[in-house]
């Protein structure tokens, strides 16, 4: 595939650490509190105290794509748009690290990409040539990653409205569309409209749309519960 094309019509061109070649590692000292550094350490915390995460984790395992964190996580910085990315190329999934500066939102992002990676492992999604199935997993992510929980809605200063969580979820999905995609407004709504049912009603692996942590605790033992049940069979 050309670079260029690749750059400028799968958002390549957002994470520019992709195409460069990798920058030599200082010492421990000088690296001890760069950006990198901090987004190693939330990334750590997000993947062992997060039960999105730990569930998201435990799912991609059992489906035979067990997640390697220092093969499928990458710390780079972004353009200053994006908060992460997964890289179907590589299966990787990229953290913005000058982006990414609270634990809550690593811990958010971290979720919405493994949706993502998680995708990517059971349904064998066409990521660069079906608009359809990047629509799906954007939905699906939106949906269920907490990108969309009222209390940060209600930080964004957006409530109040009927069907609000599903009308967030959309305009999510169609905003990280044409963020990666060289395609109009009119196309892309027009594809989230026609999957936004069934995708928005897929909630594997959580059962249901976890709105809180206190869901996501709640689904992750069902779905511990579940696999020790089935170990026993």
């Amino acid at each position: 595939m050309d670079q260029t094309k690749q750059e400028e019509e799968y958002g390549y061109d957002l994470f520019p650490e992709r195409n460069s070649p990798k920058f030599k590692k200082g010492s421990f000292a000088e690296n001890l509190f760069t950006f990198n550094h901090k987004c190693q350490i939330m990334l750590q915390f997000a993947t062992e105290t997060s039960p999105y995460a730990k569930l998201l984790l435990s799912a991609m395992k059992s489906s035979g794509c067990k997640v390697f964190k220092d093969r499928h996580f990458s710390c780079e910085d972004c353009d200053g748009s994006v908060s992460g990315g997964f890289d179907a190329a590589s299966s990787q999934i990229v953290l913005c690290q000058n982006n990414i500066h609270q634990q809550s939102h690593m811990t958010r992002v971290v979720t919405h990409e493994l949706i993502h990676a998680f995708d990517h492992c059971r349904a064998h999604v066409d990521w660069f040539n079906n608009y359809r199935h990047l629509a799906c997993s954007e939905i699906r992510a939106a949906n269920l990653s907490g990108d969309c929980s009222f209390s940060n809605e209600v930080a964004r200063l957006n409530f109040g409205l009927k069907e609000h969580h599903q009308e967030c979820v959309r305009g999510r999905a169609l905003r990280s569309i044409l963020a990666v995609r060289k395609i109009s407004r009119v196309e892309a709504e027009k594809i989230v409209d026609e999957v936004f049912d069934t995708c928005f009603n897929d909630h594997a692996p959580f059962g249901r749309i976890p709105h809180s942590n206190k869901d996501a605790k709640f689904a992750n033992r069902e779905y511990e519960s579940r696999d020790r049940y089935h170990a026993n069979l």
